[in-house]
């Protein structure tokens, strides 16, 4: 029981250094050969653990299906909005500020796609979370940020929200690891086809990249990743996206801690009233 409650925050742990570890390694790799690479190593490290665990590898082809198609949107768009626009010089907070909306996309939508219902306190603990997640970060937005980064990262927000509708509306029943391992079977070779078209494959396999990947592989690949799946599972789609919110104050402070990068007092202000709104979110009510 205590293992469950800690799960969505493990999970926010985990997704928040993502952003940290697409800066460790992306001056060392072109954005989609590095994730088409981190994706496809991950796939082979999930069919290795299913066979060892002996869960369901062989799917229906109905079920690949499914789950190329939440892989597509969820790594392909999502993962690869993210390295595209850090690349192009978006910071990480940036990014993180922009995916963070998608709770709200992702509650009003659930409404309509799933039938879940939004109580009152959840729709203004999703505000309240909006705003908290401005006050941290909004000081990072200027004028000289790269526009097409910023088109790149709402490609990936718009891949995050319909790849978690998707996982919650019919992915529920495909077996976690295998299913997870198609994701990235799909979107992966999506990645490298679009390194190839891009001419951006080169990879310089320095310390710092190595060990960016190999974070990037088992924490968030295969930790983070299984994480969400669980979580969508067993809760509804608007109390897990909330647990984003928490993101970009998660990153804001991990970058205090790795690079010197300070969180003023309002920012101080804005991961509080971000940790309010999602807990007006996910609290349970009799």
């Amino acid at each position: 029981m205590k293992t469950a409650r800690l799960a969505p925050y493990l999970f926010v742990f985990l997704w928040s250094t993502g952003f940290v570890g697409a800066k460790y390694g992306l001056p060392y790799a072109d954005p989609f050969i590095f994730l088409s690479l981190r994706i496809f190593i991950a796939a082979a490290i999930l069919f290795l653990a299913a066979k060892i665990l002996k869960a369901p590898i062989a799917l229906s082809a109905s079920e690949i299906t499914r789950s190329s198609l939440i892989g597509f949107f969820l790594h392909a768009f999502y993962l690869g909005g993210v390295f595209f626009a850090i690349s192009m010089g978006v910071s990480a907070g940036v990014a993180a500020v922009i995916t963070s909306l998608q709770p709200v996309f992702v509650s009003i939508l659930a409404v309509k796609v799933l039938g879940e219902k939004l109580r009152w306190s959840q729709f203004a603990g999703l505000v309240t979370g909006l705003l908290g997640v401005v006050l941290v970060l909004g000081p990072t937005f200027d004028s000289s940020v790269s526009k097409i980064g910023i088109a790149g990262v709402f490609v990936a927000l718009l891949g995050s929200t319909t790849a978690t509708l998707m996982q919650k509306k019919f992915g529920a029943g495909i077996p976690m690891l295998a299913g997870t391992a198609y994701q990235y079977l799909a979107a992966g070779a999506v990645l490298g086809i679009g390194a190839v078209a891009t001419g951006g494959t080169h990879i310089d396999f320095t310390p710092k990249f190595a060990a960016a990947m190999i974070w990037l592989i088992i924490a968030l690949s295969v930790g983070a990743v299984l994480l969400l799946m669980r979580l969508l599972n067993s809760g509804s789609a608007a109390s897990v996206s909330s647990l984003f919110y928490l993101v970009p104050p998660a990153t804001a402070l991990e970058a205090y801690i790795l690079f010197g990068e300070k969180v003023n007092t309002q920012g101080f202000l804005g991961i509080g009233i971000t940790a309010l709104g999602v807990w007006l979110v996910i609290r349970k009510t009799n």
